[in-house]
């Protein structure tokens, strides 16, 4: 908003606990309610709308990966790891949050035509063209800039701003709001859908798998998530909402690649339309690699992590264990 001429008080900006010292983050609280309201519309209305932020989104990253790359400077990628592998690991841990978002994917299997056919291709491609494109454009940033003029708060806006490209600075800042959008549609909408199935098999509340008479959407899931992850918008700086979610996702990622081994082990004549190549190697190496990125994460992460898992497994054990479908049809 900064690069785009919006000036807003900083008490309405900045979560509280933040260097800052906001009291809330108004703006990041308004866009999640809006996301919320289209998501209650209906998932076609969701896609047609993530489509065209998607569209403006890439078309920022391009702009910036074909201007940016006629100022890079190779002097600026010298040192390569000024801060060493130790710095790889911890920014690592950290920037794996860009990479969230394509297993929500799988969460959508039954609005999907052909899900054995289209969730790997979509999934895979997903992966591999956002890998592409974060290695360029982080090349080229710290290639137009020495890295410790990088602005954390706006750093490839601000990169094009300094080299001389005022006017492509606002359309890259245009580009990022519309790309945090795209992410919070994908993930709030993933979220929901975990939250409808699991009520759906009795581990949540029945409730929380009602229909829409009208949109078909299950609306109280889409707003008691909207309405949580607002709230955490507003009162947690992103800093602290990033390390908890990546530690998260990253345990989430550490038990899939355990469950594969499992279930090919257990269920060794189960259909698999898609196979996990090289296996045992690549779940074990994806364990290792995520359990890795969580050694890099601050203690006081770990310590939030293991306060909301102990307040999982109560919920667990206190009502889903008893209500879940399994229960009911093992009497």
């Amino acid at each position: 908003l900064r690069t785009l001429g919006v000036a807003l008080p900083v008490w309405a900006t900045h979560a509280p606990g933040s260097a800052a010292g906001g009291i809330l983050n108004l703006p990041a609280a308004i866009i999640v309610l809006l996301v919320t309201c289209v998501l209650v519309i209906g998932v076609k209305e969701s896609a047609r709308t993530t489509g065209v932020i998607v569209v403006i989104k890439l078309a920022a990253v391009l702009f910036f990966i074909a201007v940016g790359i006629f100022s890079v400077e190779p002097a600026n990628w010298s040192p390569f790891m000024p801060n060493g592998f130790q710095g790889v690991g911890a920014a690592a841990a950290i920037v794996f949050f860009a990479y969230i978002g394509f297993d929500a994917v799988s969460t959508t299997a039954e609005e999907a035509r052909n899900p054995q056919r289209d969730l790997p291709i979509g999934i895979i491609a997903s992966l591999g063209i956002c890998g592409v494109l974060y290695v360029l454009v982080s090349a080229i940033l710290t290639g137009m800039i020495p890295y410790t003029q990088v602005d954390i708060h706006a750093p490839v806006a601000e990169a094009l701003r300094m080299v001389g490209f005022r006017w492509g600075a606002a359309l890259v800042a245009i580009g990022a709001l519309a790309g945090i959008t795209s992410v919070l549609f994908v993930m709030l909408l993933g979220q929901i859908r975990v939250f409808f199935a699991m009520s759906r098999d009795g581990l949540l509340a029945p409730w929380l798998s009602k229909v829409h008479p009208r949109f078909r959407t299950p609306h109280h899931a889409t707003i008691v998530t909207g309405v949580g992850v607002a709230v955490l918008a507003a009162l947690v700086p992103i800093g602290e909402a990033a390390d908890m979610t990546n530690i998260g996702t990253l345990f989430a990622f550490a038990l899939v690649c355990a469950g594969v081994l499992v279930l090919r082990r257990v269920r060794p004549n189960h259909p698999r339309p898609f196979r996990v190549p090289f296996m045992p190697w690549v779940p074990l190496l994806g364990m290792a690699a995520c359990l890795g990125l969580m050694a890099f994460l601050p203690t006081i992460t770990w310590i939030r992590f293991g306060v909301w898992t102990i307040i999982g497994v109560a919920v667990y054990f206190g009502y889903s264990m008893r209500h879940s479908k399994l229960a009911v049809t093992r009497g």
